[in-house]
């Protein structure tokens, strides 16, 4: 197996490409005419393909964090780091780390995907979010995005013991992506436990 370091996904080179992928994701927001500066960058995920990557990768990222979580969702593992110190990027704080083993999907591009906010709410389904999303960002042309590339995707995913509802949209365009949730992944990890 080729190391992390050959293919650019070891966690140090992974940080060196943080803040570029932040402003992809900020750039995403713009043209989204929303600002998420005043909520919380709850977590941060990375897509791989190859499932021995993934395991390379949970233990070398297990250096910066302790595992919260690893629990099936839609048939594969996803893991949940919560980093020792938080990762500093821009104005926010990024607590915890997503890794997904990989599924039947192939990802065009291994490394950093999806950067997921909180948008603090009592949504139990992706309407209420999307009445939550119209009252936050008023300004959010939804009847445009798909215009701009930007494709919208809107889901319930649950682990099997969450008792926690976090419906989520996704926009994603250019390899980037950003989720909007009402819990953050945290508090949806500790109502499994309740």
């Amino acid at each position: 197996m080729q190391k992390l370091t050959d293919i650019g996904l070891h966690p140090e080179q992974m940080l060196a490409e943080l803040p570029a992928f932040v402003e992809r994701i900020e750039a995403l927001a713009q043209e989204m005419n929303i600002s998420l500066s005043d909520y919380q960058a709850d977590h941060i995920a990375l897509r791989v393909n190859d499932l021995e990557v993934a395991k390379e990768l949970h233990k070398a990222w297990l250096a910066y964090g302790e595992e919260w979580s690893n629990n099936e969702i839609n048939g594969r593992p996803i893991i949940v780091i919560g980093f020792n110190k938080s990762l500093q990027v821009g104005r926010w704080s990024i607590e915890a780390l997503e890794l997904p083993y990989p599924g039947s999907k192939s990802y065009p591009q291994q490394g950093w995907e999806h950067l997921e906010f909180v948008i603090p709410a009592k949504a139990k389904d992706t309407e209420e979010l999307k009445a939550l999303l119209d009252e936050k960002f008023p300004l959010l042309p939804w009847e445009k995005l798909a215009d701009k590339g930007i494709k919208v995707k809107a889901s319930s995913p649950s682990g099997e013991k969450e008792r926690l509802p976090n419906p989520t949209y996704a926009f994603k365009k250019a390899g980037v992506c950003i989720k909007l949730h009402p819990c953050s992944l945290k508090d949806v990890i500790e109502s499994e436990e309740g």
